[in-house]
């Protein structure tokens, strides 16, 4: 949903430095490899050190080059499959490291066990939710639905972590975690029943 209606604003405010580092030469594929080390960096330094509004800051900047590099990729027209084979798995690289901070710094700093073990459990349920996806695609068929897709999930943690950090009691985090968890599950199988639905088509009509 955030995919539909907030990309065309991005795009817009955006597209001015995307085409300042083209005019710099600047290659998509590098934009993309410094956002992600700048997540990783937000995400692996900032938030286990119990600095978790500051990372947040950190990665929000950095999670707009996956906006930029695509709008770089269209002006120079390199849209080919190995930008999108980069982008697609850095991505998970980025999102990965996010969940990962926050296990570090409440199994220990936070010491609040519970938040990070229903970190863990996002962690691995969006894998499998954008595994789905993918999945879908290699089979020549689509997964484009769910509940929580790839943005809602990044913006629904980095605004409430950013939260937290700020001084909101933590359980807030918990509570948002079980709830991403139960919505990531919602759009595993939302996207099951939508593939079956194409490869049961496909099937009656062969």
């Amino acid at each position: 949903m955030l995919n539909k209606y907030a990309r065309g604003l991005f795009a817009a405010i955006f597209r001015p430095v995307a085409q300042l580092l083209v005019g710099w030469g600047v290659s998509p594929d590098l934009v993309t490899v410094v956002g992600t080390l700048g997540v990783m960096a937000g995400a692996l330094i900032w938030y286990p050190m119990g600095q978790l509004f500051w990372g947040t800051v950190v990665i929000t900047v950095f999670v707009f080059s996956d906006i930029i590099d695509g709008l770089m990729a269209r002006e120079v027209k390199r849209q080919g499959p190995w930008g999108a084979f980069v982008d697609s798995n850095l991505d998970r690289v980025g999102d990965s490291s996010v969940f990962v901070g926050l296990v570090i710094w409440f199994f220990l700093g936070g010491q609040n066990p519970a938040i990070a073990i229903f970190a863990l459990i996002c962690l691995v349920l969006s894998s499998l939710v954008s595994y789905s996806k993918a999945r879908a695609e290699g089979l020549g068929l689509t997964a484009n639905v769910g509940i929580a897709e790839r943005s809602e999930r990044l913006v629904v943690v980095l605004v409430t972590t950013g939260l937290v950090g700020l001084g909101i009691p933590s359980v807030v985090l918990f509570i948002v975690l079980i709830l991403l968890a139960i919505a990531s599950v919602i759009t595993i199988f939302q996207r099951v029943r939508v593939v079956r639905t194409q490869a049961m088509a496909l099937e009656g009509t062969e």
